[in-house]
């Protein structure tokens, strides 16, 4: 399969995850990111979040328009996630990269068991 099949593969499948899930599809396109590219990791991580952003924007779209959220329910979530993106994107060149990589892989652990539970 050439690169961009590749790359085109995991796109969808990120894709897929963040439509039936609301989120995740990071989950699914760091590793592959990871396994199938060429990048660094701090670059594979960033390269991430900028393909995940345009997926979950469109997932929520479609979202407020199926399950129509109360705004005063989404506000909190939204303030608190903003803040959270800016105090990581400001620290992410300090953290060493095998720390962000032991730190992905705890919160899919926990992330995982906490939906089975």
């Amino acid at each position: 399969m050439t690169d961009k099949g590749k790359n085109g593969l995991a796109g969808a499948a990120a894709g897929l995850v963040n439509g039936l899930f609301g989120g995740g599809g990071g989950s699914v396109l760091l590793p592959l990111l990871n396994r199938w590219g060429t990048l660094a990791p701090r670059a594979a991580f960033a390269t991430c979040l900028a393909a995940i952003y345009p997926m979950c924007c469109v997932s929520a779209v479609v979202y407020l328009f199926q399950v129509r959220p109360a705004l005063e329910t989404v506000l909190p979530y939204l303030a608190g996630g903003l803040a959270g993106g800016v105090a990581g994107g400001l620290t992410f060149q300090k953290v060493p990269v095998r720390l962000l990589k032991a730190l992905f892989g705890a919160f899919l652990v926990y992330g995982g068991v906490r939906y089975l539970l």
